[in-house]
């Protein structure tokens, strides 16, 4: 059967038109489930928060005692976007909270070929990473491409952003990426 474009529209038009008379005469039936309330288990010190990992913008009410400590962290059921739900990253909001007593204070180091990780100072562990940015980028920098312009840049670092991330550190990150002169740069939500 051939439909033409008018006749398409003409059809799709009916069709959504039914759909409103439906909904006009099923005499007070609502055809969505209204929003599900969900209680917090604990309440204390309510404060609304948003998610920081994928930028979907859901809602968190985070329940924290008098003295400031996190207690309990939930999807906030009247926020619009997650309506109380949680994605298990959101799930795990808990994780980021500076009281929590499983985050690491100090970062680990991992020799090439060893097992064991190894507690360093932020000192040693920031010059150590910046010594080998340095070194790779030093090794790797292309001045001229096979055609002899100009490019100056590298292409054995990339750069990844994430959405936690807000515009002014995107900004200060990807004007550092381009300093250096990665090419690779690039953000987790577009991958």
């Amino acid at each position: 059967m051939e439909l033409s474009r008018r006749d398409f529209l003409k059809a799709s038009g009916a069709g959504v038109g039914g759909i409103f008379l439906l909904g006009a005469l099923s005499d007070g039936v609502a055809l969505a489930s209204p929003i599900k309330r969900i209680p917090l288990k604990k309440r204390h010190n309510e404060i609304p928060t948003i998610c920081p990992y994928d930028a979907s913008g859901c809602g968190f009410l985070v329940d924290a005692s008098p003295d400031g400590k996190v207690l309990n962290i939930e999807g906030d059921p009247d926020h619009p976007v997650n309506r109380g739900a949680a994605c298990a990253k959101g799930a795990s909001m808990r994780q980021l909270s500076a009281d929590n007593p499983w985050r690491l204070n100090k970062p680990l180091y991992r020799a090439p070929g060893a097992t064991d990780w190894v507690e360093k100072d932020w000192d040693w562990m920031l010059d150590t990473v910046a010594r080998k940015i340095k070194d790779t980028r030093d090794a790797s920098f292309i001045t001229k491409d096979k055609e002899g312009n100009i490019v100056n840049r590298t292409e054995s670092i990339a750069c990844l952003g994430g959405s936690a991330l807000d515009n002014e550190e995107c900004y200060l990150l990807v004007k550092l990426a381009r300093t250096l002169g990665l090419v690779y740069i690039e953000h987790h939500a577009r991958i």
